[in-house]
């Protein structure tokens, strides 16, 4: 998971660099005021959303492939204890009676 996020945050800072320069040389407009590093970055998100989309696409699914698992692992460990948990009052039950 760390290696997605560390991936996708290098395709933000490449389209943040792409950007910053394209804004400088005059080719895209500049924000309003001194909005300017604010309008940097939010085009720099609208630009890497849909390129960290495709490129990072294995990535993304080997990263939540293991997210499954930890769900999958956390959830057999609930109902095992759940389980345990009903055979203690199962057992105690007709000793109380």
């Amino acid at each position: 998971m760390l290696r997605y996020t560390l991936m996708r945050l290098g395709v933000f800072a490449g389209c943040f660099l792409v950007v910053w320069g394209l804004v400088y040389t005059g080719v895209v407009p500049r924000g309003l005021g001194g909005s300017n590093l604010l309008w940097v970055a939010l085009l720099s998100l609208v630009v890497s959303a849909p390129i960290s989309f495709v490129l990072l696409r294995k990535e993304r699914d080997r990263a939540s492939e293991k997210v499954v698992a930890k769900v999958d692992n956390v959830k057999a460990s609930l109902e095992r204890n759940r389980t345990q948990e009903d055979d203690a009052d199962d057992a105690a039950r007709p000793a109380q009676s």
